[in-house]
């Protein structure tokens, strides 16, 4: 499970040193793509390919599941870091995510999500009525 959250920054080669915290559950390989409200998603290989098999078995005559997957796996790329925990985040993945060069990666149980710092600031100073959306999570069961 992963939790937390961790400020950093990319370096000039556009890699990302994934925090201590992190590593051991990620391990050296691990999926990036492009995530829900403008950051990016991280997940082990083996959290990725139970998420791949349970988005290929959308069907694929929905239209709302065939931008979902192909908005999800067009951004998606391995990452392998070095012995330094370092590893390079493509250049059409720090555009979507709006990173300079301050980052914010947080643990999310099952994912990583990494956040350009303006972003996450942006995001927690929102209007987000997070109580509100505690009290729908009843309906979940939670």
């Amino acid at each position: 499970m992963f939790i937390g959250e961790y400020q950093h920054g990319l370096d000039s080669k556009n890699r990302i040193i994934m925090p201590s915290k992190f590593r051991e559950e990620l391990g050296s390989k691990f999926i990036m793509t492009k995530g829900l409200d403008g950051c990016l998603y991280v997940y082990p290989l083996s959290e990725w390919k139970m998420l791949e098999e349970k988005l290929k078995s959308l069907p694929l005559t929905n239209k709302d599941a065939r931008a979902f997957v192909r908005f999800f796996f067009s951004g998606a790329t391995e990452i392998e870091t070095d012995k330094q925990g370092r590893g390079v985040i493509p250049q059409n993945l720090i555009e979507y995510a709006g990173i300079n060069k301050e980052i914010v990666s947080i643990g999310v149980l099952t994912r990583i999500e990494i956040w350009g710092k303006e972003k996450w600031v942006d995001y927690n100073n929102s209007d987000i009525d997070f109580d509100a959306i505690a009290e729908k999570m009843s309906d979940l069961g939670i």
